[in-house]
């Protein structure tokens, strides 16, 4: 008996889960604007992939204050003395030296820190960035500043869409 089902090999699957997070990740800093708001996605990424993201709006009060001409970083996984993580910025500037924000994590709306922790999780798990994309772009939020969040999302992610991928 022969089995007519043909398979074709997904080389996106076959990523190898990394579960434990690595201390530090190199980072891409990817701006945008959505109804006259200026955000910010910083993209951890693990082996050139989008591994994690922390999203939200830039606020000089909070203390998010980028040279515009920072593009890329690292983020740095901290655990502070009484056992909480937080993750922290870290970029050189023209000159070579390096400058920290710490607590990216607590920098953001905490909704959105929700969101980006399961958007995170469904990366590290090595979703098809595609796929991710189409999920973000179909989640129904109840307002019109976390639908602008998702709209951030989707764009900050679709930058590291395979060639040819619509």
């Amino acid at each position: 008996m022969s089995n007519n089902t043909s398979q074709t090999c997904n080389t996106e699957s076959l990523r190898t889960v990394v579960e434990v997070r690595p201390e530090i990740l190199e980072c891409d800093v990817v701006r945008f604007q959505n109804n006259k708001e200026k955000w910010v996605a910083f993209v951890g990424l693990l082996d050139g992939r989008p591994y994690e993201i922390f999203t939200g709006l830039q606020d000089d009060e909070e203390g998010i204050v980028l040279p515009k001409n920072v593009n890329a970083g690292k983020i740095i996984k901290c655990v502070n003395p009484d056992g909480t993580k937080r993750y922290d910025f870290q970029f050189e500037n023209r000159k070579g030296y390096k400058t920290t924000v710490e607590g990216l994590s607590e920098k953001f709306n905490p909704e959105y820190w929700n969101y980006a922790k399961l958007i995170s999780g469904i990366l590290r798990y090595g979703m098809p960035i595609e796929n991710v994309v189409k999920l973000v772009s179909s989640m129904e939020m109840r307002t019109d500043s976390i639908n602008n969040w998702a709209a951030g999302v989707e764009r900050a992610l679709k930058k590291y869409l395979p060639s040819g991928t619509n």
